[in-house]
């Protein structure tokens, strides 16, 4: 003994699986042209970002560079310089540039000399 509002749903969600696939799948080819520019688009709002940073910002002033005209340079840059800027900026380190094992050396022979000289 079915009841009616089953029937309906199971109905209802058979005609939904049947008629999803063709409304999701939407494929097509992109050309060449596009995907250059969409990645050249890309690498370019990275390096604008970049140089947005306030770190970058005051270390461009430190040298005498305005941030304006740092802008304008880098947006008259080709798009390989764009590209292989861009690249070494992902490249970076997320953080400071750590020579801790050095200051761990240092600590070291500082205290294997004090010991020994305390042991003489």
């Amino acid at each position: 003994m079915k009841s009616t509002f089953a029937t309906v749903v199971c109905r209802v969600l058979a005609a939904l699986m049947i008629w999803t696939p063709y409304q999701i799948a939407q494929a097509g080819m992109i050309g060449t042209e596009q995907v250059v520019q969409q990645s050249t688009q890309l690498e370019r709002g990275n390096v604008a970002a970049f140089m947005s940073r306030s770190e970058v910002a005051s270390q461009l002033q430190a040298f005498g560079i305005d941030s304006k005209t740092a802008q304008d340079r880098v947006a008259s840059l080709s798009d390989e310089e764009v590209r292989a800027l861009s690249g070494k900026i992902d490249s970076l380190p997320a953080g400071a540039d750590n020579n801790g094992w050095v200051w761990v050396l240092v600590i070291v022979l500082i205290a294997g000399a004090v010991w020994w000289a305390w042991k003489r």
